[in-house]
């Protein structure tokens, strides 16, 4: 059995590891009132909503008194390229799942993961036919499945 022990891979020692110093305006926002207040992350959550009314995931429609309505949360992230220099301001826009109610908004419970001996698969193949290989960053991403439940957000 290979462990990361034996292949000479260790967790680096906190004491060693370098820290960058971040200013206070760089900092990712814990709420909406926080974020709205500066341009980037107004233009992030600009972007997310976009993104959500192309992609056709909701329908607007007045509240009623036997809906199970969740409450929303922004949730925020400034992703780094590999020097450490800023890539972009992220931001989704997440329902707050925990106050769903089971059988009432959901049935069961999946998230389709790839597993990493597939993800070793197909760049075993592609290397082997001397096929490209590039990364891409996927900014917005929706499963292609459907609810069967109706789930209703603020």
């Amino acid at each position: 059995m290979l462990t990361r022990g034996k292949d000479g891979i260790r967790k680096p020692n906190p004491k060693y590891v370098l820290h960058a110093s971040i200013s206070n305006d760089l900092v990712e926002p814990s709420c909406y009132s926080q974020a709205i207040k500066q341009e980037q992350w107004s233009r992030a959550m600009s972007d997310e909503f976009i993104a959500l009314q192309r992609a056709g995931t909701w329908t607007l429609v007045p509240p009623a008194p036997w809906m199970n309505v969740l409450p929303n949360k922004w949730v925020f992230c400034i992703k780094r390229k590999s020097d450490g220099t800023i890539d972009r301001f992220k931001a989704r826009l997440v329902a707050n799942g925990f106050h769903q109610q089971e059988g009432v908004d959901y049935g069961e419970t999946f998230s389709p993961v790839v597993k990493h001996s597939t993800i070793r698969l197909i760049l075993a193949v592609a290397v082997n036919f001397r096929w490209p290989i590039r990364q891409l960053d996927v900014q917005n991403s929706f499963l292609h499945g459907y609810l069967y439940e109706d789930v209703y957000m603020k």
